[in-house]
């Protein structure tokens, strides 16, 4: 197949780890016959220094015209001022609303060869199976909010009882909004997949508290009632989700949340497999939108330019956007194996090595899981 990708390595340890899930793409086009394009433009700080925001209008454009992004990472210390009216996880944000991608799903499987690289104890996370739907588009991110107001202003949204309570005191506010459709939407696809999985559905809200939460419950009930009754249905509050991740997480099958809840609670799981440089992330919209793909981690400064950075996230998401926008279930299936396969011998980027174990660079592993999906395709891939 013929296809355009529109590349974004952004910021940080995205570049290196962007070469190597290239690589492992060109490697997949060659065995296949495949023809695909690649279109490299910048988003987040690398775009803030050159054209003043986070995300140029014809990296907007390359997104809208491709068949796919793939996204690394973006933001460091560079750009971390808070007061910055201009910050490199605008472009992340704007990028995902301008393309109507409103449910990421991120998945989190720990194979029995890294049960001892998460801090918690093997016999808790071995045979965890988890994958994260975190509704994208609206929420607390995207509703209306006000920051730095004056003392003295005395705005509707405001209560003047609040206020008199610290008098001459500046305030921000930020404000969850959900509409029924947003929720819908969210939850229909997460039953989805629950269905071609364990068929089981945890929904996570704060009903006790929230509005925004009832409403969540309410939906997802109704969704669930009248279109999935196979489907097992579990709902539970956001702070017992939290503690179960940790106490039984073999326990959960699909997930699915808010905004704010899911980008704190697959932070959270992350960590369950022992590093974030291995999760990736697929962050979808309605049929024939353009996907965005990419790893869950961030564009950790510390460690760029030294050739260690974990590139598995990025090329694992690589093979999301094969199987979700491309249609190449086989070939993703082959790469997803190929990973499996150098992990399983024993190749470790520093973040996954415990002491006394051998470690290889960024540009190593790339190497490795592109020679271990060559005995893969020796035939035809398996679809």
């Amino acid at each position: 197949m013929n296809a355009t990708i529109t590349v974004l390595p952004g910021d940080g340890i995205g570049p290196e780890v962007m070469v190597e899930a290239l690589k492992v793409l060109k490697a997949v086009a060659a065995a296949g016959g495949h023809r695909f394009a690649f279109h490299e433009a910048p988003i987040g700080g690398n775009a803030i220094d050159v054209y003043g925001t986070a995300l140029p209008d014809e990296t907007l454009r390359q997104a809208r015209a491709g068949d796919a992004v793939l996204l690394a990472a973006v933001g460091g210390p560079k750009w971390d001022d808070p007061a910055a009216k201009v910050r490199p996880e605008q472009g992340l944000l704007k990028i995902r609303k301008e393309l109507g991608l409103f449910a990421n799903i991120r998945p989190v499987k720990v194979t029995p060869f890294l049960a001892q690289s998460s801090p918690l104890r093997p016999e808790i996370v071995e045979g965890t199976d988890i994958v994260v739907i975190r509704e994208l588009t609206g929420g607390l991110y995207f509703g209306p909010r006000k920051e730095g107001g004056e003392a003295d202003a005395e705005p509707a949204a405001v209560p003047a009882a609040l206020k008199a309570r610290f008098p001459k005191s500046r305030y921000a506010y930020d404000t969850e909004l959900y509409f029924e459709a947003e929720v819908e939407r969210v939850v229909r696809l997460a039953a989805e997949m629950a269905r071609a999985r364990r068929k089981k559905l945890t929904s996570v809200d704060k009903a006790n508290v929230l509005a925004t939460g009832r409403l969540w419950r309410q939906v997802a009930s109704r969704v669930m009632r009248e279109e999935f009754p196979d489907i097992e249905v579990e709902h539970i509050l956001v702070d017992a989700a939290a503690m179960h991740l940790i106490r039984r997480p073999t326990t959960f099958d699909v997930m699915v949340t808010s905004n704010m809840f899911g980008d704190i609670l697959t932070d959270e799981a992350s960590q369950i497999a022992g590093s974030m440089g291995l999760l990736p992330s697929a962050s979808l919209g309605a049929p024939g939108t353009p996907g965005l793909y990419e790893p869950i981690h961030g564009s950790a400064p510390d460690i760029a330019g030294r050739g260690i950075a974990n590139p598995l996230a990025m090329i694992l998401s690589a093979a999301m956007m094969l199987r979700h926008s491309l249609g190449l279930a086989g070939e993703a299936a082959a790469v997803e194996r190929a990973v499996a396969a150098v992990l399983a011998a024993g190749y470790r980027t520093p973040d996954l090595a415990r002491p006394g174990e051998t470690t290889v660079t960024t540009a190593g592993m790339g190497d490795a899981v592109v020679a271990a999906l060559q005995p893969q395709v020796a035939g035809s891939w398996e679809h």
